[in-house]
């Protein structure tokens, strides 16, 4: 490794000033590197700002604080997913390479999910060291702004927010406000990888940014500002909700004025004078407001803004800025299951109450609909058919047609299902929300907090977490997912259809016939907006 000084505190320029890092059982670590200026004060609201610099070396050696959230206690599925302390001076990234020389490594980015509401770059869930070690990749996780810190939505006027698609922040001495500031968070990282991650040992121009849930929605929305490839060229999407769009200027606003009564706050000039603990306690009251039997909702949604955001996510990567991307692309068997499998609400569900729900999405077909998925799943409950029509309708239906989609257009495109249940919770979860994480990362150490995990046969998690792993690496480092310890993963086809199935028998391709092998929704609902 090129180390300055001496090889536990190693030292890197970047464009804002050198940071110093740690050596971390043989690579170098910097932690809590500010990659924009501190959202505060009068930038709270604002689009990022590029960061002004430091005097001297920076103590890169401790996590900057996490996106104020709130935390939830005896989570019974992840056990938790905040980690304190917070703040919102928060615009942060971490960064962990085996090698800071001219090798050019390729470089992951990962951006955390949590429903836009929860999570951090400094969570040892999302720790780089894995792909970093095992990879011999650079990886660069950060902090973005979350919850009505980021997603809140006063209405853009014309010019507020053009400077942060180009990576520098518009300067917001006018006055006004806009929308999705999270995502201008998250472009001016890209914009600090492209700019720095050389002298890391990475590639700029071999980045992939990776994120599961929110994160993989981040993912995509990214997309249309990647500019032909330039800020990314591949991507992997976990649990991606296409189903769920982004909210219209109108439905954001209205969520605004919820949260401003939930508050007490008559406008946004009185928001700027409350602190942020405040503002994320009324987060609770807004989440009770959007809170409807049967769907999987968030107290916000990013907004389609028409600046930041033109289009729907899903179509950044068809015909899309980000259309030249490749894409992995991929969900778990029950993802639902992480909000309805152990809520008293919906274990108790009746069979008339999941046909009410049903109606929503397949009319007059709801009984014949509720029949197939009975059928389907031997012994099912009322609620193992809700969890299992609101998977294929937010995520499983949604990414095949988008698979289908990027096949038929000649686009590169790898689809995936994540099938091993867990026996956590007497086996009512399957395979939720969230569980394919630390097969991914295979850091199950860092997950030792996560309920969802108890009584796991080691020798199974580990085989299939070293084929998970190896196959996002060889993606990051390739673009193509496919490594001598796996059975052949071919690229999904108009005809093919071909999807990879990591379950118990560790991983196996089969073609999904199409998306008609369940019942078909009148409308693609996902819940209020």
């Amino acid at each position: 490794m090129g180390f300055t000084q001496d090889h536990t505190s190693p030292v890197v320029p970047t464009r804002s000033g050198p940071v110093r890092g740690v050596l971390e059982g043989g690579l170098a670590v910097f932690k809590g590197v500010p990659y924009a200026a501190p959202p505060v004060g009068p930038l709270r609201w604002r689009p990022a700002q590029p960061h002004r610099g430091w005097s001297g070396t920076l103590d890169a050696t401790a996590y900057g604080p996490s996106s104020p959230q709130a935390v939830r206690e005896g989570d019974p599925i992840l056990g938790g997913h905040g980690f304190a302390p917070f703040d919102e001076d928060c615009l942060t990234l971490n960064v962990w390479t085996p090698g800071l020389d001219d090798a050019r490594r390729p470089v992951l980015v990962w951006i955390h999910g949590g429903a836009f509401i929860s999570g951090s770059g400094a969570m040892p869930n999302y720790s780089g060291e894995t792909f970093a070690r095992n990879g011999d990749l650079v990886v660069v996780n950060l902090n973005y702004r979350l919850g009505p810190l980021g997603l809140l939505y006063f209405a853009a006027q014309d010019g507020a927010q053009d400077g942060a698609l180009d990576g520098a922040a518009g300067d917001g001495e006018d006055g006004t406000e806009g929308g999705n500031v999270w995502l201008t968070d998250q472009l001016a990282a890209l914009h600090w990888v492209q700019d720095n991650i050389a002298a890391f040992g990475g590639d700029p121009g071999n980045v992939t940014v990776a994120g599961q849930s929110a994160g993989a929605l981040s993912a995509a929305a990214l997309a249309g500002h990647a500019g032909g490839g330039r800020l990314f060229r591949q991507a992997i999407l976990q649990s991606v909700p296409l189903a769920m769009p982004l909210a219209t200027p109108a439905g954001a606003l209205a969520r605004t004025a919820a949260f401003l009564g939930a508050v007490g706050a008559k406008d946004v000039d009185e928001l700027r004078t409350m602190t942020w603990p405040r503002l994320v306690e009324a987060t609770a009251g807004l989440l009770g407001a959007t809170t409807e039997w049967g769907y999987w909702t968030t107290p916000f949604l990013p907004v389609l803004d028409g600046v930041t955001a033109a289009r729907q996510p899903v179509e950044n990567l068809l015909d899309g800025p980000g259309a030249a991307i490749d894409v992995l692309i991929g969900w778990t068997a029950e993802e639902s299951a992480f909000a309805f499998a152990l809520g008293e609400a919906y274990a108790s569900a009746t069979r008339e109450q999941v046909l009410r729900r049903a109606r929503d999405s397949f009319g007059d077909g709801a009984a014949e609909a509720y029949a197939a998925y009975e059928a389907a799943r031997p012994g099912a409950r009322p609620v193992d058919v809700l969890i299992d029509l609101t998977t294929d309708e937010l995520f499983r239906k949604p990414t095949l047609a988008f698979a289908q989609a990027r096949a038929a257009r000649g686009r590169p495109v790898w689809a995936y299902e994540f099938a091993l249940p867990t026996p956590a919770h007497d086996g009512r979860l399957g395979a939720p929300h969230c569980l394919d994480l630390p097969f991914v990362f295979e850091n199950f150490a860092a997950w030792a907090h996560a309920p969802f995990l108890a009584g796991m046969d080691p020798r199974t998690r580990d085989r299939l977490a070293g084929t998970v792993h190896r196959a996002w690496i060889s993606f990051v480092r390739t673009g193509d997912p496919n490594h001598p310890g796996m059975e052949r993963w071919d690229r999904y086809g108009p005809s093919s259809r071909t999807t990879m199935r990591f379950g118990a028998d560790t991983a196996g391709t089969a073609d999904t016939p199409d998306t008609a092998d369940t019942p078909d929704t009148a409308d693609t609902a996902a819940g209020p907006s």
